[in-house]
């Protein structure tokens, strides 16, 4: 019998690892639909929804270049923050999942800040923002941000007008800093319109494994679209800066976004192919007194699937 030509077994597990990546963009993707199906405000999506096959086959794509680009980062020792900010369900937690969904979390990390606590209210209001920076060779997305203080410490009143004004004459010079300091900042609103937002919020709140999202401050976040509107404009027109310019992204289409967004991204940040030195597996010893001791059966998890 002659054994199997090694490429073509090569071929085959390479093909089994494509359809392992696009099972896992499948379960989120069918997360996402799942989720859709279960609105019942009788409001239909928005028409001329980009093709599914074309979403992934352009995804994988641009996820390849993430790739090239976090090489890049790497070898340069570049330090890149992107901000995420937006309403409540605009979708900035699936462009992030999406982001960091291929690369190296060593090199491309979350920072998801909670409310701050007692001792953190008597810092430097930046304080706590500036541990999470990143050191040269990474990336750092903040799933929300500085930008709180402008949004919903100011809408539901957990800072002064004096801390507001203090914010904004701050935020411009503080931002002009961490460029200077060599940090590629991007920052980047997702914004949809008031019915998608109204649509996402009943599909959370019949969604048993999505109610965990809303919490009560999103709730009220919803009742004062206005106010939030309001903070938003604000926010946009005093700390839009050429150092730090604002970036929008039309998220009510949620597969558009995404491919928009990360597009986009890498279109901020100038990089090229990293020669990558070849690799070689190598040759496992073999010693023939090795005997494998065996696994008591109490400890195998049991295989009802």
């Amino acid at each position: 019998m002659t054994a199997p030509d090694s490429s073509t077994a090569r071929d085959r597990l390479l093909q089994a690892e494509w359809r392992d990546n696009l099972d896992e963009e499948l379960e989120l993707e069918l997360d996402d639909d799942r989720l859709d199906a279960m609105n019942t405000d009788g409001v239909d999506g928005e028409d001329g929804d980009v093709d599914r096959r074309f979403y992934f086959r352009e995804l994988l794509r641009l996820q390849g270049e993430l790739i090239k680009l976090q090489s890049w980062v790497v070898r340069h020792k570049l330090k890149v923050v992107v901000l995420f900010e937006g309403r409540d369900s605009a979708g900035k937690g699936g462009a992030i999942k999406r982001v960091t969904q291929r690369l190296n979390p060593r090199v491309c990390r979350v920072a998801a800040l909670p409310a701050p606590n007692d001792r953190e209210r008597t810092q430097w209001y930046f304080q706590r923002y500036v541990s999470h920076l990143p050191a040269g060779g990474e990336i750092v997305l903040f799933d929300r941000s500085w930008y709180n203080r402008a949004g919903v410490e100011r809408v539901m009143g957990f800072c002064s007008d004096d801390e507001y004004e203090e914010f904004f004459r701050s935020v411009p010079e503080f931002e002009r800093m961490l460029v200077r300091s060599g940090i590629v900042l991007i920052k980047y609103w997702f914004s949809i319109t008031d019915a998608e937002q109204h649509r996402r919020f009943l599909a959370r709140i019949h969604d048993p494994l999505k109610q965990w999202k809303l919490s009560p401050m999103d709730l009220e976040s919803r009742r004062r679209w206005e106010l939030y509107t309001k903070a938003k404009e604000t926010m946009l027109e005093r700390t839009h800066i050429a150092e730090a310019p604002w970036w929008i992204v039309e998220a009510d289409d949620k597969k558009r976004a995404r491919l928009n967004f990360i597009r986009h991204l890498l279109g901020q940040i100038p990089y090229g192919e990293v020669e990558q030195a070849s690799i070689e597996l190598p040759a496992r010893e073999h010693h023939p007194d090795y005997l494998r001791n065996p696994v008591p059966t109490s400890m195998i998890v049991p295989s009802l699937y």
